[in-house]
């Protein structure tokens, strides 16, 4: 969903009936979870979500007929991992309800006496939110026995081995220990440390980590704890489950006895006699945040009672006796000083806002993109404008508004181009669709774009076939389809920029090698909307051989294919068109392999890796990465081209680059050659 849409859902709420509101708010959250927990691809603040989740779960209070298990609002987070051992937490590790609004904090304040009746005295404590990863630590008889991840709340991941590496988590606790201890908190990397690992990896030539969090939930699920015990991950304690023997009357008293045992506590938190003091706290420490050694996005507020806080009780997703204050993302006010149209490889011409640099969220924006043009007419955004820019999710710059009190009458509206600027062809738009697009398929810019990513790691893998050189080829004219990558000569390449004998040999080579790639990867190649790398593989086969594709209805791909039937009738639109087909017969003349070969059945029955989605990066010792492939696959597992929350395993070799990295980050276990052939063996 945009941001556009975020705001069309706030505007809208008043005009649905509850069922209809109600089910769209569900698959605009589950899509978002989706964004932000499977594909790591978040598209809106944190902020925006909020918004949608809270008046979902308002809804549901209100409408309690249209109550659904499977609602969002039922889930604290994503499910365990498959890679490291689950394990069932002995309480439930539920997620915090937030709020952005001090007036918000107030009528949390007026829930809870309520919910406590008159004359029930208590008091706040106010802890800052740490930016980093929840983390259980169980302590059996003082020793600590499992450290486990959040997970989707009832279960999560054994991470043991690592967090025993965290320097700042006693392995035993000091003093005499309750039967049972269960301290829960946040594991997360400093400012400083982060800094210093991201400036190792650019000197060894890697890609940098995008932020603490993430680097840091990156390193809690390495397989290897030697290398997260160099990381210097450091821990909090925030709360309690499972306890055996040990009365702890109060959360306040919890963190005295977390420094009894060992535990460094956060020195910022503080008790609060009501809620007056809770908010002159809030407004204080927003001041304070930015110079503190770690990310704090906001604060945490609870009731300093325990036998209280259970006498509240929680819902299905929050206990009601404590609630998470979250800072507004921070914004910057800026100039939009000029536009640029981006050409996609679909045709899409996207406006991207040229901004007058500023400083936000750590790093200097000078672009943002406005998405399509039907926004930029509903936030009434101009050339000239000032206008507020904030990052989505942290990471993607983009404008929230103008501000049109500012404006001085110069001001320039935006439009769509009267012709698309590579190849000036007047844009067009598809039924239903918002986007602005370039009907030319020879258009440079597309044809550059779909060049470059059939080339793609994750498509034909064509060796040597960067973005600079895919450039020369289409700007003199060697290149106007993805075919004629297949009729380039040497001496075609020995009239480019850099270009030697030995190194047009060697590209050639790998164009040849790219013919054979098969079925799935072709594809994947073709960029069919809707077709991504995951789909074309299963697409493919089901199919066997492309012929069994063409001529297909969407109907019958729906029933014979197992398509579903907006991708049926993308593929089969796709299929249908004569430019495309004209491609495709091309692609066969020049030898492209258009069939996919089935999978051997492993021997000794049951495939030992069915199921399991592997991806391979860098030089392995003993076999080329066609044969990792072919090993893994014929014991039943997949093998992909990118890494993604999806994928279980990611097999590793000697200058491996960017995949490391992004393996790293989102926490998929890294195998060396050893560890590969130890899972082919079972």
């Amino acid at each position: 969903m945009t941001i556009t849409d975020v705001g069309m859902a706030s505007d809208m709420t008043t005009q649905e009936d509850p069922r209809a509101e109600v089910e769209r708010l569900r698959r605009e959250v589950a899509r978002h979870d989706h964004l932000y927990y499977v594909l790591d691809r978040p598209e809106v603040p944190d902020s925006e979500y909020d918004r949608l989740f809270r008046r979902l779960r308002d809804l549901e209070a209100a409408h309690p007929d249209l109550a659904d298990p499977t609602s969002p609002t039922h889930r604290v987070g994503g499910r365990p991992l498959a890679a490291f051992r689950a394990v069932t937490h002995a309480r439930r590790m539920l997620s915090l309800d937030n709020t952005y609004d001090p007036g918000e904090v107030r009528e949390f304040d007026a829930r809870v006496r309520k919910l406590l009746g008159p004359g029930v005295a208590f008091g706040y404590f106010v802890d800052p939110k740490v930016d980093g990863v929840a983390c259980s630590l169980r302590y059996e008889r003082g020793a600590l026995v499992l450290a486990a991840t959040r997970g989707d709340g009832v279960a999560g991941d054994d991470i043991t081995a690592n967090v025993r590496t965290v320097r700042d988590v006693p392995l035993r606790l000091h003093g005499a220990a309750p039967e049972v201890f269960e301290v829960r908190g946040e594991v997360f990397l400093p400012r400083a440390t982060f800094a210093r690992i991201n400036e190792q990896r650019l000197r060894e030539g890697d890609e940098p980590f995008q932020n603490p969090r993430n680097a840091c939930a990156g390193t809690l699920k390495l397989l290897d704890s030697r290398l997260v015990a160099r990381r210097g991950l450091r821990f909090l304690p925030h709360g309690m489950g499972e306890v055996v023997g040990l009365e702890v009357p109060s959360y306040s008293a919890l963190l005295e006895r977390c420094r009894a045992f060992g535990f460094a506590t956060n020195p910022h938190g503080r008790a609060c006699r009501d809620i007056d003091e809770v908010l002159a706290y809030l407004a204080e420490f927003e001041q304070r945040r930015a110079g503190l050694p770690y990310e704090v996005d906001g604060a945490v507020i609870k009731v300093d009672d325990y036998a209280l806080v259970e006498r509240l009780g929680t819902t299905s997703h929050h206990p009601r006796g404590m609630i998470a204050y979250k800072y507004a993302a921070e914004q910057a006010t800026t100039r939009l000083a000029g536009l640029e149209v981006g050409v996609g490889k679909t045709g899409t011409l996207t406006p991207v806002a040229l901004l007058e640099p500023v400083r936000l969220a750590g790093t200097t924006v000078s672009r943002a993109s406005l998405h399509n043009y039907d926004e930029v007419q509903r936030k009434d955004i101009r050339v000239g404008d000032l206008v507020v820019v904030e990052k989505a999710g942290e990471i993607i710059p983009y404008v929230v508004r103008s501000l049109p009190e500012q404006r001085t009458g110069q001001e320039a509206p935006i439009t769509p181009p009267a012709a698309c600027p590579s190849c000036g062809t007047p844009p067009a738009r598809r039924d239903g669709e918002v986007a602005v697009f370039c009907p030319n398929r020879a258009c440079p810019d597309v044809v550059r774009g779909l060049v470059r990513y059939f080339a793609g790691r994750r498509a034909m893998d064509i060796e040597g076939l960067g973005e600079k050189l895919v450039d020369q080829l289409v700007e003199r004219g060697l290149v106007r389809s993805v075919a004629d990558l297949y009729r380039l000569t040497e001496a075609d390449l020995l009239g480019l920029e850099r270009m030697g004998k030995r190194s047009a040999q060697n590209l050639l080579a790998g164009v040849a090698a790219s013919k054979g790639r098969g079925l799935a990867r072709l594809l994947n190649a073709l960029s069919i909307p809707g077709l991504g790398e995951t789909t074309a593989r299963d697409l493919a086969d089901r199919a066997g051989d492309l012929a069994a594709l063409q001529g297909k209805d969407a109907p019958t791909l729906e029933a014979e294919l197992k398509l579903g039937p907006v991708l049926a009738r993308e593929v089969a639109a796709w299929l249908a068109d004569p430019e495309n087909q004209r491609s495709l017969e091309a692609l066969r003349a020049v030898g492209v392999d258009m069939t996919q070969p089935r999978a051997a059945a492993p021997a000794g029955g049951a495939a030992k890796l069915a199921g399991k989605t592997f991806v391979i990066t860098g030089t392995l010792p003993r076999r080329s990465r066609d044969e990792a492939q072919a090993a893994i696959e014929a014991a039943g597992g997949k093998v992909t081209g990118s890494v993604s929350r999806k994928t279980d395993y990611l097999v590793a070799g000697e200058k491996a680059g960017s995949k490391l990295t992004k393996a790293q980050e989102l926490g998929v276990p890294v195998l060396d050659e050893d560890a590969l052939d130890a899972l082919l063996q079972g």
